[in-house]
């Protein structure tokens, strides 16, 4: 992809698109290559049926064929390239098919990404196990504050990376949530962003990495392992002393962000969000943008949804949506930064990631009065470990009857909180149907 026709070189490729999904960037990725003139085949282990929306939304194209309900491994070898989605396991026979027969296997983001990076667009790239969605945005506002061309792409929910292709001009900005999985496709391709940032490292994602935690990280440093000396890493004192004491190489020039002024407040609750905000700034400070043009854009910040995203108030009683908490830490950063001693009302439960649970279990007694769980496998692993505490526990089948119990448990000046702790297999599509389906059920109250 020297030149800047994009689609010249998807014409006519026969590629096959290995996830399609429902959270939108599949069906992007794949219109997109579609709209360009290649012959496009999509393989899901998900059948048609469940994948029905997704479908819905590109089966007017006649150059996209469709293997549903499992994969074969002739659609892997007899084709020009293969696009491989996020989450693919790392031992996937039919990657590895490909790899024998020579077939490039790629990823969207580092599809895109090694394209822009041959132009003068500048690459932002966050990663981070908590705080990278809520860093990205905030860049991203300051950036178009600052009156400057910028685009939003990575792993954001229904945005297809590859189709900014089509809207890059010289001179614009791009900024990329990217997570390990995505960072993979830059390990393979040997590109990482020009400002790369990387928030903090925690365990996340277990059950996809089998608990190799070294594998976890080694992704996730792909982030700056390709970077030149004249790009720069923003990084915490964390991550920094990991990726001393595992004697990774930095190639680049490093930042370490300062702490938010405490006279800049923001719209955003808890201490993790200014240390995000921080994050954002330091950015902002390396492109050169003024820093009264950073305050403004951070300070008016909103949030994101299903972020502690706040709901409404009823009888008193504050309700919040933090679906997005799939992991125990994300849920204890939840409930301090709303929750009082003992007035929160937590809905959680669902699917384990093979994460411990015990920070929850410490911090829990401190912010809840009740808790109402949701039926999942992490679920389960977390009532094996819930005997000592000593609030109400109630175990109940679905969020609506959640959501009841939980209006139940709370009086004046409580809060309501859904922060599941865990992944949203099973109940839903997704961890954004769980936030949807959330929010539905408590405007409808009456």
């Amino acid at each position: 992809m020297e030149n800047h026709d994009y689609c010249a070189y998807f014409r006519n490729k026969r590629i096959t698109v290995m996830g399609l999904g429902l959270l939108g960037r599949g069906v992007g990725d794949t219109a997109f290559l579609a709209a360009c003139g290649a012959n496009v085949l999509v393989t899901d282990k998900k059948s048609e049926e469940e994948l029905a929306d997704s479908v819905a939304k590109i089966k007017k194209y006649p150059n996209i064929t469709f293997q549903l309900g499992g994969h074969r491994k002739e659609n892997f070898t007899n084709c020009d390239m293969v696009l491989k989605a996020a989450g693919v396991p790392l031992n996937s026979p039919y990657i590895q098919a490909a790899k024998d027969a020579g077939v490039p296997v790629v990823m969207s983001t580092a599809l895109f990404a090694r394209a822009v990076l041959k132009r003068d667009v500048r690459l932002v790239g966050i990663t981070g196990t908590r705080g990278k969605s809520t860093v990205t945005h905030m860049v991203h506002r300051i950036l178009e504050r600052d009156g400057r061309r910028a685009h939003l792409g990575g792993n954001v929910h229904g945005v297809s990376t590859l189709a900014l292709l089509d809207k890059i001009k010289s001179g614009d900005s791009v900024v990329l949530e990217l997570d390990s999985w995505q960072l993979q496709g830059f390990g393979e391709s040997k590109i990482s962003p020009s400002v790369a940032v990387f928030t903090n490292f925690m365990p996340d994602h277990m059950n996809y990495y089998h608990g190799d935690l070294e594998r976890y990280f080694a992704d996730k440093t792909n982030i700056f392992t390709h970077q030149r000396k004249d790009d720069v890493l923003i990084a915490s004192k964390q991550v920094f002393h990991l990726i001393n004491k595992k004697r990774v190489m930095i190639p680049s020039r490093t930042i370490e962000p300062v702490s938010l002024s405490d006279e800049w407040t923001l719209r955003v609750p808890g201490l993790h969000n200014r240390t995000n905000a921080a994050f954002a700034l330091s950015v902002a400070n390396h492109l050169g943008i003024p820093r009264e043009v950073s305050k403004e854009a951070l300070t008016t910040f909103p949030g994101l949804p299903g972020r502690l995203e706040f709901i409404r108030e009823i009888d008193g009683v504050r309700i919040y949506n933090d679906t997005i908490a799939t992991t125990p830490q994300a849920t204890c950063a939840g409930l301090q930064a709303i929750g009082a001693k003992n007035n929160v009302v937590l809905i959680m439960g669902g699917s384990d990631k093979e994460l411990s649970v015990e920070p929850l279990l410490e911090i829990i007694p401190e912010y809840c009065k009740a808790i109402i769980l949701l039926p999942g496998t992490g679920t389960y692993k977390f009532m094996k470990y819930a005997n000592s505490l000593v609030c109400n526990i109630k175990e109940v089948g679905g969020l609506k009857e959640a959501l009841y119990q939980a209006q139940k448990q709370a009086c004046s000046g409580d809060i309501i909180l859904f922060s599941p702790a865990f992944a949203s297999f099973g109940l839903f599509k997704n961890e954004y149907d769980r936030g949807e389906q959330f929010v539905q059920f408590v405007k409808k109250i009456s």
